[in-house]
């Protein structure tokens, strides 16, 4: 039976083991003086599982890794804490949060409102699930976006307005990606998931290209510099929290630097 996270852990191992640089590991050049890129027979030896059931692994076949054999192929394949995490997620091994949440409780929207500076919440989905003023002010088109539209990532892709809005727009665009991947691993299943996923690939190469590298990331507060309409630029820092008792909504949250 298919089955998308099955698919998506095989297609992302494969795509990290093609990665490696040999020489960095000790190893000496492969195949034709190959200097990227492990053997399979050589993560398996690595990980401590036969190379069959490594190839099977890869190839998405109906197996069911233990959390310290997947803990080896991580150590293995010298996988960052996100890509660790995201590959026990894909596995089973980390709870999956739900696919969408209606627009964010009155406390939360009153929190976002009491602060003088952009903020806005997300849904587990990406949906923007609410916005203050003040983040209204820096992207006046949110509240015109038809709701089925109003996701980050759809707008970060396929808006103009954000695409210049935002002073580092690939290098940005990337890391929403690589963020959203590893939170919605355990969810590529659901239907609202493969959906957004499948009209992006659609509706962007840029889009396409980053899902297909498979990269995967934490949330990292950063400063970011936006290009206002009237040609002036303001640089705020952003920054992420989790309400106590709404740990499905993401809160972003920006600062003056």
């Amino acid at each position: 039976m298919f089955d998308p996270r099955r698919q998506e852990l095989g297609a992302f191992l494969r795509s990290r083991r093609e990665r490696l640089d040999r020489a960095a590991l000790g190893l000496p050049p492969g195949a034709r003086g190959r200097t990227q890129g492990l053997r399979r027979e050589e993560v398996a030896v690595a990980s401590g599982v036969s190379i069959t059931w490594y190839t099977w692994l890869e190839q998405a076949r109906d197996i069911h890794p233990s959390r310290q054999v997947l803990s080896a192929v991580a150590d293995a394949l010298a996988l960052t804490e996100a890509e660790r995490a995201y590959v026990l997620s894909l596995a089973g091994y980390a709870p999956p949060r739900p696919a969408h949440v209606e627009p964010a409780p009155a406390h939360v929207q009153r929190l976002m409102d009491a602060l003088p500076h952009p903020a806005y919440a997300l849904a587990p989905d990406w949906g923007l699930a609410g916005w203050n003023a003040a983040y209204q002010r820096l992207y006046p088109r949110v509240a015109d976006v038809p709701p089925a539209e109003r996701n980050l990532l759809w707008l970060v892709f396929t808006d103009p307005y954000v695409r210049t809005l935002l002073d580092d727009w690939d290098v940005t665009s990337r890391r929403f990606l690589a963020q959203f991947r590893a939170e919605a691993g355990p969810r590529l299943a659901d239907p609202s998931t493969a959906q957004l996923v499948q009209a992006l690939t659609e509706a962007s190469s840029e889009f396409r290209a980053g899902w297909e590298s498979f990269d995967v990331g934490g949330f990292q507060s950063r400063e970011r510099v936006f290009h206002l309409p009237d040609g002036s630029t303001v640089t705020l820092e952003h920054h992420q929290l989790r309400p106590s008792d709404r740990p499905d909504l993401q809160l972003v949250l920006y600062t003056p630097v």
